[in-house]
């Protein structure tokens, strides 16, 4: 091709093109990465209490019945009608379960892959905020290393579907301000949400209509703009009336005020905590927490272009809500995290572009600094003074090389810090997630595995199972396909009486003497439990 003929009609063609794959290449992209970080070793870990167990459950439920029943509209835990949450996550898992078999893998597999999805989605939203490519490319980046979103994206829980519906819902409403058809992906966007978890459509439907008000009022006056909001929600409007249909006010007392309007002003399960909970749970987000709090001070400078008010009114009464709310989680907050990804975003490219101009630099490398000196201090700590662990020995060192370069290259005014953190925190995040570590919660209890196998080989399916463990455990009853309910000293000799079996710790089974009552079944499964029963009978 010539230059004449390049500069005439054909060169917009060719610019276009180009456009349109690289575009393309960079969603691919974004995708693999994305798919490889959230799949990888799913399976590697027994399913967590309690939302993971009891959502694995549900799910199980409906795969055993055949979808020609109403199971699959209709959810079930142990026999009994469902009303914590809508059903949408636990179908995908048992359509999951169909393809792979009941297992962690299949149970977490739905999750992780809508959350690989969220990261060239968001990458989409980030188009459509700024004026430019690279601060929405950065912006995707650092939500794809931010390790709340990628520890609980993986967990057969709801957040994952959640945070890609939120980004969908946002997507679509930029989309919308110039393209009316894209009002009803918004309202489809907030069913979706709605089937997966009722409040959070309506919080952060709220959040949307805010942001609206104060960006684009003119559509809030736009008949075709609630037309398509309404023809949106009408498949999680149809849910809501089918169940009410079907339970009547049971549904409406148990589903929505107990399992939802109730956590806005009473803890459920004892899951509270001060106004400042969530301050705690923040660090978890760095190394680009530092980032995105300058990031929202810039926002606030910045307030009259479009990225700046969604991210203000995003993290604002998003945090907000949560904070007030008396029922508290740690997987609460990770709705605000996109939008402090967003900041963060916005805030490394204008250093990319004015590095001169930001006198931030030596409080981010020391920042950096500190976290390699924790790096370095947790390798020698699995290393030498702790067992012996490499693999977070390794992991360890992978965050001390990352944050200590960078911060190096933070404190020299280099900007080659910002691929080699991003680069270096993907590594890490890989690293973690391939090993045994990455749900650390599972720390905090027995492991249930052997008891659950023990209880499954030993009871059969008439019998009742009651522990001395003072706390029920999802993932046990899920593993025993049976359940197994806490009951007090006094109960527990109440239950020998009636034949019923037992699980006890060490503690318990001395202390209450069962030692010493004979004739009895008796097994036992590491570390030191007892499933005990007051005579002999064949349970097969």
């Amino acid at each position: 091709m010539d230059r004449q003929t390049f500069a005439g009609g054909s060169s917009a063609n060719y610019l276009r093109n180009q456009y349109i794959w690289t575009e393309r290449l960079i969603m691919i992209t974004l995708f693999l990465a994305g798919l490889l970080l959230f799949t990888i070793n799913l399976g590697s870990l027994p399913l967590h209490d309690w939302d993971e167990a009891r959502v694995a459950q549900v799910a199980r439920e409906i795969f055993e019945n055949p979808f020609s029943s109403d199971r699959w509209l209709f959810p079930t835990l142990w026999g009994e009608p469902y009303f914590n949450k809508p059903p949408l996550v636990h179908n995908l898992i048992a359509i999951s379960y169909g393809i792979g078999g009941v297992n962690e893998t299949f149970s977490r597999l739905p999750s992780a892959i809508l959350m690989a999805i969220s990261v060239p989605l968001f990458y989409k939203l980030g188009r459509e905020l700024f004026l430019t490519r690279q601060p929405a490319l950065i912006s995707a980046l650092v939500y794809l290393t931010a390790l709340p979103l990628v520890r609980y994206g993986r967990l057969a829980m709801l957040e994952g579907a959640i945070i890609c519906f939120t980004v969908l819902l946002f997507w679509s409403l930029l989309r919308s301000r110039r393209d009316l058809r894209w009002c009803l992906a918004v309202g489809l966007s907030l069913s979706l949400m709605g089937l997966t978890k009722d409040m959070m459509a309506i919080l952060i439907g709220g959040i949307a209509l805010a942001f609206l008000a104060w960006d684009t009022p003119r559509l809030l006056r736009n008949f075709y703009f609630w037309v398509g909001l309404a023809l949106g929600c009408m498949p999680v409007l149809m849910w809501y009336g089918l169940q009410w249909h079907q339970y009547g006010d049971e549904f409406v007392e148990t589903a929505i005020w107990s399992q939802s309007l109730d956590r806005i002003w009473e803890p459920v399960d004892n899951n509270t905590g001060p106004p400042w909970y969530y301050l705690k749970q923040l660090p978890e987000f760095l190394p680009w927490l530092m980032f995105s709090l300058f990031g929202l001070y810039w926002a606030w400078q910045e307030r009259i272009w479009g990225w700046a008010k969604l991210v203000l009114v995003w993290s604002s009464i998003y945090f907000i809500v949560v904070s007030i709310m008396t029922t508290k989680l740690p997987w609460y907050i990770l709705p605000l995290y996109p939008a402090l990804a967003l900041a963060a975003g916005e805030m490394l490219n204008q250093v990319l572009h004015y590095p001169r101009q930001f006198f931030y630099y030596r409080v981010w490398g020391m920042v950096l600094l500190a976290l390699g000196g924790a790096g370095i201090a947790g390798s020698f700590y699995y290393g030498v003074i702790e067992e012996f662990k490499l693999q977070l020995v390794i992991i360890c060192a992978a965050v001390a090389l990352t944050t200590l370069g960078s911060g190096v290259l933070v404190l020299k005014r280099d900007r080659q810090f910002i691929p080699v953190l991003i680069w270096g925190m993907y590594v890490s995040l890989l690293l973690l997630v391939s090993s045994d570590y990455w749900l650390w919660e599972l720390n905090e209890s027995y492991e249930v595995k052997p008891v659950a196998m023990l209880i499954k080989e030993h009871v059969s399916e008439s019998s009742s199972v009651y522990t001395s463990y003072p706390d029920e455990r999802p993932s046990l009853n899920f593993y025993a396909e049976t359940q197994v309910k806490p009951a007090s000293d006094e109960q527990l000799w109440k239950y020998w009486e009636k034949n019923d079996f037992l699980l006890v710790d060490e503690q318990a089974f001395h202390e209450l003497n069962f030692d010493n009552q004979t004739p009895k079944e008796h097994y036992q499964a590491p570390p030191n439990w007892h499933l005990i029963r007051n005579r002999t009978t064949s349970t097969n």
